[in-house]
């Protein structure tokens, strides 16, 4: 659909009258996304769990496209954001795809754990709210990735108005989640209304709910900024439908793309663009020098910044002025994190002055493979090129438990998933394993949840926090 010469593409998102997961994917599957190849994104993350479906409708006298997402397997796992994390890591997708779904996830995560009063790493989503929430997130981000969208800006969003049942009883409308995601936002009650001077207090006439946690996470971490329509070449025009069709207003999602005006063929981004190496991902690395902390803290400083979706934070050992011993912090994220990983850089550190330096990152594109290794699974993280395996290491945390489980130094158990590793062909030049592959000595996962370890895992230690959001179905009413 894009190539490496096309320009940079920009889409801008109408969410005048609210916004759904699934009426963000609806619009870009709608502007020519692929379903098929949406789908199997998704099912890199959560295979065989949903299904996903589109067909046009009409809203409001529009047409417009309606992806639906149907869970096919029973009893699904409650998740975390912990989890969530784990298996977006562990999938096999595109860098800008798995970046994107992070950034999201990580907004809606700490969403949720303010407004629930608990860390953004026990939050947790609903069994079936939870495969909705990923068939939409990564569904929306590799869809973007299809039509070469390298930035994204958008209207002001509707809220909607009144109240609405939840699993903890009657709460206001729009939900805690989204007012804290819609913080610095052109917002308004009504569709439409956000920056007009109609918009009066109390004008709005309890529309309903027009914009989920979802949704509203997706448009804060992927879009740059609020604006008018900006000036492009426009290429496409998708539209997604909502599953109400109220009176009055269609109940629809608008996305733009084109290229904009003045863009050139040299300009494409580095969040899109592919390399020698692998895909150039654009990234931010944020440093600060730091001489007057205790070093026990380090640890949770470092922990807290992983946590909150970075990709990676370290520390450097320096000398400064006057030969004090010192660190420099340095954090690499997505540019959407910027903000919000400044913020905890300088909320638990002494730092007061940061620096932030563009940066960009060749990656290679990884699959996640089960050994087996002791009649227990050990991930393997396996990097490929060209459809051949470039490095093949096996995850150490499950090396760890493999160590504690058998009572064995860890340097044992690391040397037996090598040996099962090289078993099984994962070695440098080997053929890329499938993704279908059931094979006694390698299973391709694409959920890094999914293998006996961590099933176990997961049963040992219940969440803490059972249930604590009382938001409604992410999209189900929009």
């Amino acid at each position: 659909m894009s190539t490496p010469a096309d320009p940079h593409r920009h889409a801008w998102l109408d969410v005048s009258a609210g916004v759904a997961g699934d009426m963000f994917l609806g619009a870009l599957v709608d502007a020519g996304a692929d379903l098929a190849q949406v789908q199997a994104a998704v099912d890199a993350v959560i295979p065989g769990s949903v299904r996903l479906t589109s067909r046009q409708v009409v809203r409001g006298g529009q047409r417009a496209t309606k992806v639906e997402v149907e869970v096919v397997v029973t009893d699904p796992p409650h998740r975390t954001w912990t989890s969530i994390r784990a298996m977006l890591a562990d999938a096999d997708l595109a860098p800008v795809t798995r970046r994107r779904a992070h950034a999201t996830f990580a907004r809606l995560a700490e969403a949720e754990g303010f407004v629930h009063g608990t860390s953004p790493e026990d939050v947790h989503f609903h069994e079936v709210g939870a495969l909705d929430s990923i068939a939409d997130v990564v569904g929306t981000c590799e869809a973007l990735r299809l039509l070469g969208v390298t930035s994204l800006s958008a209207s002001p969003l509707a809220l909607g108005s009144g109240r609405v049942r939840a699993a903890h009883g009657d709460i206001p409308v729009p939900v805690p989640a989204v007012t804290q995601l819609a913080k610095g936002w052109p917002v308004s009650g009504e569709p439409g209304l956000a920056g007009r001077s109609t918009a009066t207090p109390g004008a709005a006439r309890g529309v309903g709910e027009l914009a989920t946690p979802t949704g509203v996470a997706l448009v804060r971490a992927l879009a740059s900024g609020c604006e008018s329509v900006p000036p492009v070449t426009l290429e496409r025009v998708g539209v997604g439908a909502g599953t109400k069709d109220n009176a009055g207003w269609p109940n629809v999602v608008r996305v733009l793309v084109g290229v904009p005006v003045g863009s050139t063929h040299d300009d494409v981004t580095a969040g899109s663009a592919p390399s020698p190496a692998g895909d150039l991902e654009r990234a931010v690395q944020l440093e600060a020098n730091v001489d007057d902390l205790d070093p026990r803290l380090w640890p949770g400083v470092l922990d807290a910044l992983l946590a909150a979706g970075a990709m990676d934070a370290w520390l450097v050992p320096i000398l400064m002025k006057k030969g004090r011993p010192a660190h420099t912090l340095c954090v690499l994220a997505i540019p959407e994190l910027t903000e919000a990983l400044a913020d905890l850089v300088f909320a638990h550190t002494s730092s007061i002055g940061i620096r932030v330096h563009a940066v960009a990152r060749h990656v290679l594109p990884r699959r996640v493979v089960a050994v087996e290794v002791a009649g227990a699974a050990v991930r393997v993280k396996v990097s490929h090129r060209n459809g051949s395996v470039v490095q093949a290491t096996p995850e150490f945390a499950d090396v760890a438990e493999l160590a504690r489980d058998r009572d064995i130094p860890e340097v044992q158990a690391l040397s037996e998933a090598a040996a099962a590793a090289v078993a099984a062909g994962l070695v440098a030049g080997s053929p890329l394993p499938d993704r279908t592959t059931d094979d006694d000595a390698a299973h391709v996962l694409s959920d890094g949840n999914a293998h006996p370890r961590d099933r176990d895992h997961d049963h040992a230690h219940p969440n803490p926090h059972p249930d604590p959001d009382p938001d409604p179905d992410p999209d189900a009413e929009r």
